[in-house]
């Protein structure tokens, strides 16, 4: 079964990292969605990619410095335009009401953060405590390009399915070492140079394998072909509904 994943919710309609854009994914059947996430400083998750608000709110400086009582003055949705305009930067419990809401799965992306290794053990820990509310039957994969930060997580949660994140620079020989050390089920690669042999490579070690993140039709088609199981996309709306579902 071959899965398409609206990378930051529907994030070509709507703005990225919101509940508006992951709600999207119900009217367009898109059962699995991507998001990042991220702590501020009373330990609150939100989503997030950056690590300043600068680029997707109102508001400019260290996301960290924010605390949850913060946040309703913070508009998230104004810089894609104006229907979305007063939108919430989300917290993670409200992500996960949503998902038990809607059915939807999620792969959660961890961001290394720039703060502190303590504050990154919270974040994870934090995770854990959340994935607990999960509904029987919700999916979720792990993510991050910090392989410590995965191989801490899977510490903490053995029975969580993690994805190492490669960029095409930090794809080396030694990516197997790192998946192994991880305890990893899944890789995902970027998209571009991504090679054919490369893919049937992951697979003949058993991986599973999702590309970021890849917009155009013809280039999914061709990535499927190669045998990879899920892309990330922008435009998961424009795909068919056999891969949409999942």
């Amino acid at each position: 079964m071959k899965t398409v994943f609206a990378h930051r919710g529907v994030s070509s309609l709507a703005p990225e990292n919101t509940l508006s854009a992951i709600k999207l994914c119900v009217d367009y059947q898109v059962s699995w969605f991507e998001c990042d996430i991220d702590i501020l400083q009373d330990d609150t998750i939100v989503l997030s990619h950056d690590s300043t608000l600068d680029r997707c709110t109102n508001r400019s400086g260290s996301l960290f410095e924010l605390n949850q009582q913060d946040l309703d003055g913070v508009d998230a949705g104004s810089w894609f335009s104006d229907e979305y305009r007063g939108e919430r930067i989300p917290t993670l419990n409200q992500l996960i009401a949503l998902m038990n809401q809607y059915q939807l799965n999620a792969n959660i992306e961890i961001k290394s953060g720039d703060v502190s290794a303590e504050a990154s053990r919270r974040l994870l820990a934090g995770l854990d405590r959340a994935l607990n509310q999960l509904d029987d039957g919700r999916e979720y994969i792990i993510s991050s390009f910090n392989p410590m930060l995965l191989a801490e997580f899977k510490r903490l949660r053995p029975q969580a399915p993690v994805a190492c994140l490669f960029e095409n620079h930090t794809l080396n020989d030694d990516w197997h070492v790192i998946m192994e050390w991880v305890g990893a089920e899944y890789i995902h690669p970027q998209n571009e140079g991504l090679t054919q042999q490369q893919v049937q490579l992951f697979k003949s070690k058993g991986y599973r394998v999702n590309v970021w993140t890849v917009n155009a039709k013809d280039r999914a088609n061709q990535l499927f072909n190669w045998g990879v199981d899920g892309i990330f996309t922008d435009f998961p709306q424009s795909f068919s509904s056999k891969y949409r579902k999942g």
